[in-house]
């Protein structure tokens, strides 16, 4: 089996997918613009061979990576990234070389656009918040009329929350509308609520392997547009109406053979028109894996091994997979420029047993997910809320 696998450097752990393919005896084709030499060892070692590019951002070099691993290793069986930013990219080359183990770009629109997501969660029956795609100026404030403020605009084909933005007022939209820049935005009601993922492993039936779900305490957009820290836990997907929620979505969408990782908002109050307290709307859906560690983050809360997972799925298309979930797993991230309580020795001490990890964040990475995070698990929910409040105390 031949597997092309783009960027396997980034995010720092991704090799972890290309190790359990190539210890099953798959041939790992990594296509990347770093050098070999400056990858690590980890990641060197888990690819059977690897074609640097200049550029990944141009087509034509990664397109002869491929036609090239072709013409050595012979027809190819999968083209990966699990990477938001990559999937057009893969979608585009699974058209080309005619590779049937993923969505190809002709059937891409409603999996990157977030306008087109709400239809197919319509469809899903799943309710999503009102939109208004911002092009025409006087349209746009007939929108606002309608729904009032706040609204929140991001790029309608964007990736995490790369110039989103909550507009509190007119003026706040109209210096938006006079100086965005020239891409699609959508603008879309402001949701009183917080974000709860669906994270999982389905095989080529669609069939659910293995999920989780991780709650946002604070929005990504608010860490990104405010330096807030970040912070989120899992809970368990399987005991929840989540699951129900989720499990609709997976039917709704491409997810054949995928780790997908999908977003919902849960209202924190009744509001006309959405919903009550408590409810559930369908926010977006990505076609890859969570990033933020959260593939680790399920490991550490059922003692599995994801990675092992999603490469038993390609190569076997595994038909089921029991687990048992044993742990709650929090996520808190500090920023540099913040002054906190308690110092990371401090941290250490205190709740070593229960710390999974500590690593700085990249930068490519750090507006959303902090500069310097802990990873923790506890047995009792509360415990492991605790730490995550010790962490980030001022």
């Amino acid at each position: 089996m031949n597997v092309v696998f783009i960027s396997p450097n980034f995010p720092l752990y991704y090799w972890n997918f290309c190790d359990r393919l190539k210890k099953r005896g798959v041939n790992v084709l990594g296509i990347g613009d770093t050098s070999y030499d400056s990858m690590s060892h980890h990641c060197r070692n888990s690819l059977t061979e690897y074609y640097k590019v200049n550029s990944l951002e141009n087509y034509d070099e990664v397109y002869r990576a491929v036609a090239f691993f072709a013409y050595k290793y012979g027809k190819i069986d999968w083209i990966e990234s699990e990477n938001e930013y990559w999937l057009e990219t893969e979608a585009a080359l699974r058209e080309e070389f005619n590779v049937n183990t993923g969505t190809k770009i002709s059937d891409m629109a409603c999996m990157k656009y977030k306008s087109k997501m709400k239809a197919v969660y319509e469809k899903a029956g799943i309710k999503a918040c009102r939109y208004h795609l911002v092009n025409d100026y006087d349209e746009c404030l007939n929108f606002l009329n309608e729904v009032g403020y706040p609204v929140v605009v991001k790029p309608d084909n964007g990736v995490g929350a790369s110039a989103t933005y909550k507009l509190k007022s007119l003026d706040e939209f109209n210096y938006f509308y006079s100086t965005k820049p020239n891409v699609q935005f959508i603008m879309e009601e402001f949701v009183p609520g917080h974000v709860e993922t669906f994270d999982g492993i389905t095989n080529s039936k669609k069939e659910i392997l293995i999920c989780s779900s991780h709650k946002m305490m604070i929005s990504i957009m608010d860490s990104v547009n405010e330096a807030a820290d970040s912070l989120f836990h899992s809970q368990k997907a399987n005991e929840m109406d989540i699951y129900e929620a989720g499990k609709r979505t997976v039917e709704a969408f491409d997810t054949r053979s995928r780790y997908f990782h999908f977003e919902f908002f849960r209202l924190d109050e009744d509001k006309e028109g959405l919903g009550k307290k408590g409810d559930l709307l369908g926010l977006e859906v990505n076609m890859r894996a969570p990033g933020a560690y959260m593939p680790d983050m399920l490991n550490w809360a059922c003692d599995v091994d994801v990675y092992d997972i999603w490469a038993e799925m390609l190569v076997n298309d595994t038909k089921e997979y029991s687990y048992n979930r044993k742990y709650s797993v929090g996520y808190a991230s500090r920023r540099n420029e913040q002054h906190y309580k308690h110092s990371y020795d401090e941290i250490r001490q205190t709740y070593a047993p229960h710390i999974m990890m500590e690593v700085d964040v990249p930068k490519a990475l750090s507006a959303a997910m902090g500069d310097h995070t802990f990873i923790f698990r506890h047995e009792d929910e509360d415990k492991m809320l605790e730490i995550m409040n010790y962490i980030v105390e001022r």
